[in-house]
This record gives C-alpha cells, sequence and structure tokens, in this order.
C-alpha cells in the first residue's frame, strides 16, 4: 500500500515537472504574443497597411467574428481584410497619423501549451474603441493569430 501510494506521488510529481511550463517559458511565450500582435496587428494591419508584418502574424485561416442581427455572426476571412487595408491605404486612409493612430493596452495574455488568447483594449488615439480577443497557436515558426471576436463601445454622442 505505501508503495502505491509512493508511486503515486512520484508520478504525479514528474507530471507536473515535465509537462507543465515554467513561469519563465510563459512569459517568453507571452512576450512573443505581445510583439506578434504589435506589429502584425497594430503596425502591420492597422496603422501601416504593410502586408509582410500582416503575413507574418496571422494565419491564412484567420476569421474576425462578429454579433449580426438576430442570433447570427458573420466573419471576415483575413484575406478580405487585407483587400480593405490594401484600398484604405490607396485612398490615403492608411498610415494612420496623429490621433487615428491606433495603439494598444494588453489587458491579459493566457498561454497553455501551443494555444493562447490575448485580451487587449484597442484605442483610436486616446479613445478606447474596442476590447478584443485574440486567440493564437504556436506553429514551428511562429505564433499566429487564428481569430477575434470583439466588443464596440457605443460611440459618445458629439
Amino acid at each position: 500500500m505505501k508503495k502505491t501510494i509512493l508511486f503515486t506521488i512520484l508520478a504525479l510529481i514528474v507530471n507536473v515537472f515535465c509537462f507543465s511550463q515554467s513561469d519563465a517559458e510563459i512569459k517568453n511565450e507571452q512576450e512573443a504574443i505581445k510583439k506578434v500582435i504589435q506589429s502584425a496587428y497594430v503596425d502591420g494591419l492597422q496603422n501601416e497597411g504593410d502586408m509582410a508584418k500582416i503575413d507574418a502574424g496571422f494565419h491564412p485561416s484567420f476569421n474576425l467574428l462578429g454579433i449580426g442581427q438576430g442570433q447570427t455572426i458573420w466573419a471576415l476571412p483575413i484575406y478580405t481584410w487585407k483587400e480593405n487595408v490594401l484600398r484604405d491605404k490607396a485612398s490615403g486612409k492608411i498610415p494612420r497619423t496623429g490621433d487615428k493612430q491606433v495603439n494598444i493596452k494588453f489587458l491579459n495574455v493566457d498561454v497553455t501549451g501551443t494555444a493562447a488568447m490575448a485580451k487587449i483594449e484597442f484605442y483610436v488615439g486616446a479613445q478606447l474603441t474596442f476590447v478584443d480577443y485574440l486567440s493564437l497557436y504556436k506553429f514551428e515558426d511562429n505564433w499566429k493569430i487564428v481569430s477575434k471576436i470583439f466588443y464596440k463601445f457605443p460611440e459618445a454622442s458629439k
């Protein structure tokens, strides 16, 4: 009986040490995720319209999901979003400057193995506009943003 209990405890200890991520590993992954989001989403997609940065940080299967009428959900794939960015760049809306520039604040980056979720505040200038929830997977080359849901704050009356 004692041997069985001792073996079980030892197995649990080995499992914890072998299969859990250390605090240092998690912090490293969180920093890598923050860099991907800043470069691909904020700089590439929102502020600069830099397709190389977007492609480096977004998975080709990425979808932005939003609430439609009633119980519906709409989806915007990354290739359509990139087309919109190219159109905005051609019309002069991008690159953003001054009070039109997007910046973010990280509220939480949760990592478990090769899956992660980042909760961020999205500002246009000083105005808090969205809270975004970005899902990421770690692939062989890097973390990639694979989906986004969001909450849009009502616009203030002018």
